[in-house]
């Protein structure tokens, strides 16, 4: 019977299982899955609920985490219990201490408020070395003393025999990585993980990241070979403009540590000491990330990290006397290769160069194929754009060279690309190609941070759609592991204002959250003892300089906007923590320079960078750098007041709500006369006062119409530059001027978002006119045609043409508002939101309107329909059985369908 009764149970719960109305997905740990290396002491939990019933709630959960999937009494470390709480992202660890390179299994069980139940997939997550006494090896030098390291340097090997235990089977072996440069490691032969550029680029001075990579099936019984290439990367590389070279160091440097476990519990730790051997006599000749890569195939060691290669010419190694105590585990993504792309077509320019055109300004490197006779030397070279002639046009590189030298070994079909290195680029100029090439001997690789994808946009519009595929192609380009500026000339630098300027958009694209979680923490690290913060992070520009440092109002505010805007769309309580220290420093900073006045009126500012300043015969007005100073002081003071409420900080959200309201008196007083209007009468003076709500509320509307009237009388052009153009179209339809914003989106000349897309953009341009209408180019000392901060409009195009938006912190509630008009028939799109796929989508056919919506479980929506009566709002509401309230209707999960 007993038998019998388990047979019962047993096909009863698999019946439950298949049946079950509810499902938990995407279980992750620090938003990673199954990550292995992680050092967050008490790392957090998320996942999500799929359920095909409507209305539904996570009633409460229960988290399990043991030292082995099948959570016996024994290996379990920590039980909740069953807790009574909707919360499903970002859940604590609270157990017992973690242990490093420890593996940890962990699971959930949900309980919905329609009494269902659902349990995980076993996950687990692994430690990395929490404590710098855990690493055993050695920083090690590979390079003989008498380079000149003021030129490129060839890439070193490094390479060491070792044997694995002979008794004792191998369970598991991990390989912790790190370097000063870019290492890529190899074993037996073959390569170590997918990432590229490890470890990434930090505020090296004080912290440098390490990656753990599973590499039980590459260590075999017996000998083993384990050896490593070392690029220059940001750490010694040519870095900011002009050739500067070595920033950080002048020698680069490899740790690595593998540890192999066996079955019988012993352990082996072979580690980067003395006994490794080197050479400089590899195939890379040279690496540079601006500069690119010169490749000798005819120098190609042959098996060299494989067991019985001859190294007895190969030199010693010296150790490197560098800490340990810095290294820290990748809180965001690494970099990959992401996508390949092929030439869509071959063509001879008008200068009789062969030119392969790929479609599309990316961000990466070519790998090609190719056969011929032993020292031929082929050249690949970059470009974002051809001349007025058609030819291949490299000016606005400016000193990066953007390069591939490649000299066959000959005789055989040889297959490279490049290692140390990455261009941006959408067409390729060959030189000493043997014979014609073909569209399938040159790929185009596509690398970029590995972040999930987040956001989907498609209207009846086609230029529109094309510039919201610009805007996520420009963002893809400049997020290689820091957000870039650009991706392609002698700079690629951290930009703090590009990077505020673009935060919120970014997160509509990608899932972005560790990604800035990361660059934040190097934000704060590079911030000045006196609160300053640098115009690039990491510092390159002002790190020798720690209290004379003039930071730039709407540069330097990202220590503000970016963890606030972090908060509001993640709900990452953690991320805010981190960061307010730097938050309050600034704001202290900028009071300083203030003074009791409240005005922010020294120091030196980029202003509104890049605004349309007219033509040479009629000027346009500046908004004057102490009127942005000032706005931007008002707006950080207000995000740290908003942050300490969050936080549980009540007297300091007292003390800077307070000061908020004084800087906009002082404000008011200064730079707006009795009749409202601004001393500076230009758009971004009323976007930025009206967005910072720096006006008195009477006075925001005729400030409104005075903003209108000005893009009237441009034309309906805009005249922003970075710091006024996020927020112009939220205002416009803040304010009642949604059509006036739809008319500057669908604007199709120049200044306007579409103006390059009609001239052939794939990518966000730096200027305006980065290519005139007459088909010449801008100043060629600054004229990116990957760079997204003008891509900033995006945030606008879902909030607004799609209507979503959040209500609470995290999407936990959320609005679902389109604002049709501008001539659009439709606009569909979804956003990955913490708690899953929000989805909304309106038609307008025939004089009826459609919405259709989408709401993930464990989450509810507010949904407003477009220009429908009352009536008409009750009758659609009634249809789907929802509730109406006097701010709209109120929907729990699951998906309707709205016509009036």
């Amino acid at each position: 019977m007993k038998y019998l009764f388990g047979l019962l149970w047993f096909f009863s719960t698999i019946a439950f299982a298949q049946t079950s109305p509810l499902r938990v997905e995407q279980p992750r740990v620090e938003y990673k899955t199954n990550p292995i290396g992680i050092d967050v002491a008490l790392p957090r939990f998320s996942w999500k609920l799929i359920s095909s019933q409507r209305n539904t709630m996570q009633k409460s959960y229960q988290l399990q985490v043991a030292k082995d999937a099948k959570f016996s009494k024994k290996s379990t470390i920590w039980n909740s219990g069953d807790i009574p709480s909707d919360a499903s992202h970002l859940v604590d660890y609270q157990g017992p201490t973690l242990q490093s390179r420890q593996r940890y299994f962990w699971k959930v069980k949900v309980t919905d408020n329609l009494g269902n139940v659902a349990e995980s997939a076993v996950q687990y997550f692994e430690m990395g070395l929490m404590n710098s006494a855990d690493w055993q090896a050695q920083w090690i030098e590979p390079e003989k003393e008498g380079f000149d390291v003021k030129k490129q340097q060839p890439a070193p090997l490094i390479r060491k025999e070792f044997t694995t235990k002979s008794k004792g089977k191998i369970a598991s072996a991990r390989l912790y990585l790190t370097g000063r440069g870019l290492p890529e490691m190899y074993i037996n032969g073959q390569r170590v993980g997918q990432d590229v550029l490890v470890p990434g680029w930090t505020a090296y001075q004080a912290r440098i990241q390490y990656f753990t990579y599973d590499v039980t099936n590459q260590v075999q019984s017996g000998k083993n070979a384990i050896g490593a290439m070392l690029g220059d990367g940001w750490y010694r590389g040519n870095l900011v403009w002009e050739n500067n070279r070595n920033l950080w160091g002048t020698r680069v440097a490899l740790l690595a540590q593998l540890v192999v476990k066996y079955t019988d519990g012993s352990e082996q730790i072979i580690g980067t000491d003395e006994s490794w051997k080197a050479t400089t006599d590899g195939p890379i000749r040279e690496n540079d990330l601006y500069n690119g890569e010169t490749y000798d195939a005819r120098l190609e060691k042959n098996g060299w990290a494989s067991v019985g290669f001859d190294a007895s010419t190969w030199w010693n190694v010296k150790l490197g006397n560098y800490p340990k105590d810095n290294l820290v585990a990748p809180a965001g993504p690494p970099v990959r290769r992401i996508e390949e792309i092929k030439p869509l077509k071959i063509f001879k320019t008008p200068a009789g160069e062969t030119v392969l055109d790929f479609g599309q300004n990316m961000v990466g490197w070519v790998k090609i194929k190719v056969k011929g006779d032993a020292g031929t030397k082929i050249r690949v070279t970059h470009a974002e754009v051809l001349d007025q002639k058609g030819n291949f046009y490299t000016a606005n590189l400016r000193h990066a060279k953007c390069e591939l030298n490649y000299t066959l070994k000959g005789g055989v079909n040889e297959t490279y690309e490049p290692h140390f290195t990455f261009m941006g680029f959408r067409y390729v100029r060959l030189e000493g190609w043997p014979g014609e090439p073909a569209p399938d001997d040159v790929t185009g690789v596509v690398i970029h941070s590995d972040v999930p994808i987040s956001g989907t946009f498609e209207s009846s519009k086609p230029l529109v759609n094309q510039l919201h595929k610009n805007i996520v192609w420009s963002q893809r380009g400049n997020f290689v592991d820091v957000p870039t500026d650009c991706p392609q000339r002698d700079e690629r630098l951290g930009w703090t204002g590009d990077a505020q300027a673009f935060a919120r958009t970014a997160t509509f694209n990608r899932e972005v959250a560790s990604f800035f979680t990361k660059w934040l923490r190097d934000v704060a690290i590079d911030q000045k003892p006196n609160g300053g913060v640098p115009h690039i992070v990491p510092d390159l520009l002002q790190r020798d300089n720690p209290d004379g440092i003039k930071s730039s109002a709407g540069w330097a505010d990202v220590a503000t906007i970016v963890p606030w805007t972090m908060y509001e769309v993640y709900g990452d309580r953690r991320l805010l923590e981190t960061q307010y220290e730097s938050m309050k420093k600034w704001v202290e900073y900028i009071r300083k320079n203030a003074g009791d006045k409240l005005l922010w009126s020294n120091g030196e500012h980029f202003g509104d960078w890049l605004s349309y300043r007219g033509n040479a015969q009629i000027g346009e007005p500046v908004t004057d750098n102490d009127f942005i100073a000032t706005a931007f002081f008002a707006h950080s003071a207000h995000l740290t007041s908003k942050a300490a409420l969050a936080l549980g900080k009540a007297t300091d959200a007292v003390l800077y709500g307070e000061l908020y309201n004084n800087i906009k008196k002082a404000f008011l007083e200064e730079y707006m006369s009795p009749s409202g209007r601004l001393v500076c009468n230009t758009q971004t003076a009323y976007v930025l006062a009206l967005h910072f709500d720096l006006l008195p509320e009477n006075m925001r509307p005729q400030a409104a119409e005075r903003l209108v009237q000005d893009i009237k009388n441009h034309g309906n052009h805009l005249t922003t530059g970075f710091l006024g153009t996020p927020y112009l179209c939220h205002v416009l339809t803040r304010f009642g001027k949604n059509e006036i914003a739809y008319a500057l989106l669908n604007q199709e000349t120049y200044p306007s978002w579409l103006y390059p897309v009609k001239m052939g953009a794939t990518t966000i341009w730096e200027r305006w006119d980065g290519i005139k209408p007459d088909g010449s180019f801008q100043d060629v000392s600054m004229n990116s045609y990957n760079h997204y901060a003008y891509g900033a409009i995006g945030d606008w195009m879902y909030r607004n043409i799609l209507g979503i938006d959040l209500i609470d912190n995290g999407f936990k509630k959320f609005l679902i508002a389109p604002k049709p008009g501008g001539g659009f028939t439709y606009a569909k799109g979804s956003y990955e939101s913490p708690y899953g796929t929000i989805s909304s989508a309106w038609e307008q056919k025939d004089g009826k309107t459609t919405l259709k919506v989408s709401v993930p479980a464990n989450s509810k929506a507010l949904i407003l329909l477009p220009n429908a009566s009352v009536d008409k709002v009750n009758q659609a509401a009634k249809s789907q059985s929802l509730k109406v309230t006097a701010q709209g209707i109120e929907a729990g999960s699951g998906e309707y369908v709205f016509e009036w």
